[in-house]
């Protein structure tokens, strides 16, 4: 691929992200995104042989917009596990809140289940921080599992807020709160209390 090539790849994803912010999931066609880049409607073809293969370019760059986050949040978190674990939760949520389009997209099940496209892979870095910060926090707990509990926890309070179930089922607005319930279930109570 030459450099004009890598060029116009990366525009190509560049412009589905800005599509994505924009107008949300539906908007993601390779005929918009085409029209976005000023390239012909099958140009897009050239470098992502299918549409789903050019969604997948576009989820991992939400993946890698996600973990430099973690990273700007864990380089100015307190240094106690309990604390960084939290950061790191509520960086998950307002990622997953702010830009909703994108936090669709790279949980979608056909480009997970597209395991030639490598999707899934993508989050285990991430889930790795998330379980070695989980093991500090509770070295007497299997890290791994109790890791992917709070993901699985945090995934599931990012969807139901999305969708305003939580607010009308716990009768107010406050994630906070409601994020502190998640990691005193999966972390125990703050100091030990």
């Amino acid at each position: 691929m030459t450099e004009s090539d890598i060029g116009l790849r990366e525009r190509l994803v560049d412009v589905g992200v800005e599509l994505l912010a924009a107008e949300g999931l539906r908007a993601l066609t390779l005929r918009e995104i085409a029209r976005r880049a000023g390239v012909s409607h099958g140009a897009p073809r050239r470098y992502f042989p299918t549409h789903l293969e050019l969604l997948s370019a576009i989820a991992r760059r939400g993946f890698a917009d996600l973990a430099e986050r973690a990273r700007t949040t864990l380089a100015h978190a307190a240094a106690e596990p309990r604390a960084r674990v939290a950061a790191l939760a509520r960086t998950y949520l307002e990622f997953a809140l702010d830009d909703p389009g994108m936090y669709e997209l790279m949980f979608r099940h056909d480009l997970l289940e597209s395991g030639h496209l490598g999707l899934r892979e993508t989050s285990l870095p991430l889930f790795g921080v998330l379980a070695g910060l989980v093991g500090e926090a509770r070295p007497e707990a299997d890290a791994r599992r109790a890791a992917g509990a709070l993901w699985a926890n945090l995934h599931g309070l990012a969807q139901l807020w999305r969708w305003q179930s939580l607010q009308l089922a716990v009768g107010g607005d406050d994630l906070g709160a409601l994020l502190d319930a998640v990691l005193v279930a999966h972390l125990g109570a703050e100091g030990g209390r």
